[in-house]
């Protein structure tokens, strides 16, 4: 516990990180109290907030969406578009072309992000309006109030947006992670309140059970976040004026879960379809099946469809993040190689095998982490609480933590203060994409 308070009075005698530590909660604070302004011209008393995608969103949202703040969509529309111009990059020769073109490229891509983010937040703002809030709710039903709402609901998300970049710039940890962070957090006591006041006493025993249940759990997450490997390189002796350069070992790290949270979130965006297509068939058996089916979050064939989409969303993402070509070009040009592979053409087969075998156990356990919460309503935990078992929540969290406590680790260190952990090093993902 001692050391617990000196590190903590050291990273506060850091003037630049504790500044940037005070930054951060001023700027998530202001982030909180917007979530709690309601649009204009909307009761909140005759909101409906029940379940389905209203509750599915608001786990990521802090609660935002369900009482039609003026930050009811959140980052949400941002990180929509920063995932279609990420798959841009890829498929489209123009858009590699600007990526490779350095800082001025880079500005051109979050010009491009900001102009399709509003795009994208307009047309999910009208939606939200027509098809979200109840009409009781709304006290002067218009065209002037939609137009209005709209505005204010773009407006909402470009300050948002403006905050994340301020946090990662003047603040500490990824900007937009840290917004979506809070939000799911922000849900965390109210969960636990209910649960363990639903157990009451005479479910003690089963309410620490499900704490140590959940521990563990935290522990795989963050094990499989981690977990890397490491393919040893050699780079060749070069002789350069009168100095000789190379000649050492390294190693590049494949993570085992090198597509983080992406599958769960395009696994998760096309789970919506099924509903929609029970929609045009409601009046038949077959369409009254799937909707009666695919609306249960926690039905077994909702998590087998689910865990399927996310075994092979895992493959096809790390196949278009993780280009063994690239990696076995980057390694010939700058005079490194595999001990035992030769360059070029095998080296990238030899890498395409490792990350084969990786990513399937990695896609599984990661599947696995997906459906979690779906056992936890089973074994009779709170809908609210057992969201925290698993899912896009818990992996957001974690990769966010880490990435954080690896920040302030290099302050320290830095600073030649003993790191918080006994290792003096966190190992961490250097960067956390939402």
């Amino acid at each position: 516990m001692k050391k617990f308070f000196t590190t903590i009075k050291n990273i506060f005698s850091i003037e630049d990180l504790r500044v940037r530590i005070l930054n951060t909660l001023g700027f998530l604070i202001i982030f909180r109290l917007g979530s709690f302004v309601v649009l204009p011209g909307v009761d909140p008393d005759k909101l409906d907030a029940s379940g389905g995608i209203l509750g599915f969103l608001d786990i990521f949202l802090g609660g935002a969406f369900s009482r039609a703040s003026i930050f009811a969509l959140g980052i949400m529309p941002y990180i929509s578009a920063s995932i279609v111009i990420q798959l841009l990059t890829v498929a489209v020769p123009y858009f590699q072309k600007m990526q490779k073109e350095g800082e001025s490229g880079r500005k051109r891509l979050t010009q491009i992000t900001r102009v399709l983010t509003i795009l994208i937040t307009t047309v999910q703002a009208w939606s939200y309006l027509a098809a979200t809030i109840d009409s009781e709710a709304i006290l002067y039903n218009g065209l002037f109030f939609h137009i209005s709402s709209v505005i204010i609901l773009v407006s909402g998300t470009m300050f948002c947006m403006w905050l994340g970049e301020k946090i990662t710039d003047k603040g500490i940890g990824n900007g937009i992670s840290m917004l979506i962070m809070i939000g799911i957090i922000s849900r965390l006591p109210g969960s636990l309140v209910g649960e363990a006041v639903s157990r009451g006493m005479q479910g003690a025993l089963a309410f620490i059970l499900e704490m140590v249940a959940l521990f563990f759990v935290v522990m795989a997450v963050v094990a499989l976040t981690q977990a890397t490997r490491r393919v040893p390189i050699q780079y060749a002796k070069q002789v350069i004026g009168n100095k000789m350069y190379g000649g050492k070992r390294d190693y590049i790290p494949l993570k085992v879960n090198a597509s983080g949270v992406m599958p769960i979130i395009f696994a998760q965006a096309l789970m919506f379809i099924p509903s929609m297509l029970a929609g045009l068939w409601q009046d038949s058996e077959v369409g009254n099946y799937i909707g009666s089916t695919f609306s249960d979050m926690y039905s077994w064939q909702y998590n087998l469809l689910f865990g399927i989409l996310i075994l092979l969303f895992t493959f096809f993402y790390t196949a278009i993040t993780v280009n063994p070509n690239d990696i076995a070009d980057n390694l010939k040009r700058n005079g490194g190689f595999i001990p035992g592979v030769k360059p070029g053409k095998q080296t990238s087969e030899f890498i395409d095998q490792i990350l084969t075998k990786i990513t399937l156990p990695g896609s599984i356990f990661l599947a696995i982490v997906a459906v979690l919460p779906a056992f936890a309503v089973q074994a009779g935990v709170n809908a609210g609480f057992a969201q925290f078992y698993g899912g896009t929540s818990l992996l957001i969290m974690v990769g966010v933590i880490l990435d954080t406590l690896q920040q302030i680790e290099s302050y320290l260190l830095m600073r030649h203060y003993e790191g918080m952990m006994k290792s003096g090093k966190v190992k961490g993902r250097s960067q956390v994409a939402a």
